[in-house]
């Protein structure tokens, strides 16, 4: 049986639409090369799922001290999570209701045994 290690971020204040399109990315690769990719790019919501990835990684060296090279990202998610609506002044006096949405995200790094890598 395969030893899996799992880190979770709750309340991440970005949308779950717009972090599941970097998350697709990354779901199934090696984690050195996703937190390469996470690392090399230039957008300020890339950083939770860089945390994660890196904190999930963390787990696997502290307790079965497992190298970054021996790991795959076996699944990865973001959930909604709660949202906080406000109000806004809008046309003609009226308010405008807005929502900040924000999510939960999961990883589930497995590791590889030596002959599969």
């Amino acid at each position: 049986m395969r030893k899996q290690f799992v880190s979770k971020a709750r309340y991440v204040p970005h949308s779950p639409l717009k972090l599941r399109v970097l998350v697709n990315v990354i779901r199934g690769q090696n984690v050195k090369k996703a937190l390469n990719w996470l690392t090399t790019l230039a957008v300020k919501k890339a950083l939770p799922i860089e945390k994660m990835v890196k904190s999930a990684a963390a787990n696997a060296k502290n307790l079965e001290n497992v190298n970054e090279e021996f790991l795959i990202v076996k699944d990865i998610r973001v959930d909604r999570g709660p949202s906080r609506t406000y109000f806004k002044p809008g046309a003609m006096g009226r308010s405008n209701m807005y929502k900040r949405r924000s999510c939960h995200m999961s990883v589930t790094l497995e590791r590889l045994d030596q002959k599969e890598v």
